[in-house]
């Protein structure tokens, strides 16, 4: 992937160096049903498959009644250091997005809000709760940042295998795809449909959502490349292995032996990979309406 020497974002806020702070997921006690570890051994494994926030999933999972822990005030952050080449290459990929994102924005008559991209280690507080970093790379709509552990991408090369900079570029490019549902209120619809459908139903209606932030990386790369040329050989099956790694049911195999399809909240490695494809070849912000799509 051509990246080094482009523009790095200015919405990237570095806090490695400090406290993680307590905290952490509500387990059991006060108002909220009892939430037992295999529970958070599924958010987990949920959150490794690059969604939203695994509080979230606990939500579901404990009939939503899970209150996010409140945000500590945070020191100023401070920018990554000039030396620090993987915070350089998110750094780039950040910035690669939103221009991406700001022409389609544009196209259709809006104005692209960016979002911040939060650089931790061990824990930090977010406004959906304390992240974690064994909950991978994670999406808060509540204060508008992607949060991320740069450690994951060894995870991600050593235990998911999926090594390479593209397949790391995928993985930013599909938590900023949940900012733009955020943003353009497909996230708030998913929101208000917890609750009132069932379990089964709800998993069916995050599978969407996630298999159409897959789409929305892929129409980065096709309009990324579009415009300055970042593919090189490789990359795209990059994308593609990672997108297949990460498919519920290659997830739930390697975890625990089985997999359970009723259970799927984010797609499995053929769905993810198709709906890649589809952002990728169409870079049409249509094409990737998966609540619509009578097949995934």
């Amino acid at each position: 992937m051509k990246w080094d020497g482009n523009r790095q974002s200015d919405n990237v806020e570095d806090r490695r160096s400090e406290d993680g702070g307590g905290g952490g997921f509500r387990v059991g006690g006060g108002g909220g049903r009892s939430i037992g570890l295999g529970s958070i051994v599924i958010a987990l494994v949920a959150g490794w498959a690059f969604g939203i926030n695994p509080l979230t999933i606990l939500g579901v999972i404990s009939g939503g009644d899970m209150a996010p822990t409140p945000v500590t005030q945070q020191a100023p952050a401070h920018r990554p250091p000039a030396d620090d080449r993987m915070a350089r290459f998110v750094s780039t990929v950040l910035a690669d997005t939103e221009d991406v994102w700001k022409d389609v924005f544009k196209q259709g008559g809006t104005h692209y809000q960016e979002p911040k991209l939060v650089l931790f280690r061990g824990a930090t507080p977010t406004a959906c709760g304390t992240g974690q970093s064994a909950m991978g790379p994670f999406y808060c709509p509540g204060d508008q940042k992607v949060y991320i552990d740069l450690g994951f991408y060894q995870t991600l090369r050593d235990e998911l295998g999926a090594p390479g900079e593209f397949a790391q570029a995928y993985v930013v490019a599909h938590e900023v795809g949940h900012h733009v549902q955020h943003l353009l209120g497909i996230s708030d619809k998913m929101d208000n449909m917890r609750g009132r459908v069932s379990q089964k139903e709800y998993n069916a209606l995050s599978v969407r959502l996630e298999l159409q932030a897959d789409c929305f990386a892929g129409l980065w790369a096709n309009k990324s490349n579009e415009s300055r040329q970042t593919l090189e050989g490789g990359d795209i099956e990059a994308a593609m292995n990672a997108a297949a790694k990460i498919g519920d049911d290659a997830l739930q195999q390697k975890a625990q032996g089985r997999v359970v399809p009723d259970s799927f909240t984010h797609g499995s490695s053929a769905q993810r990979v198709r709906w890649f494809n589809t952002g990728l070849h169409s870079g049409n912000l249509k094409a990737c309406d998966t609540f619509s799509a009578k097949k995934l």
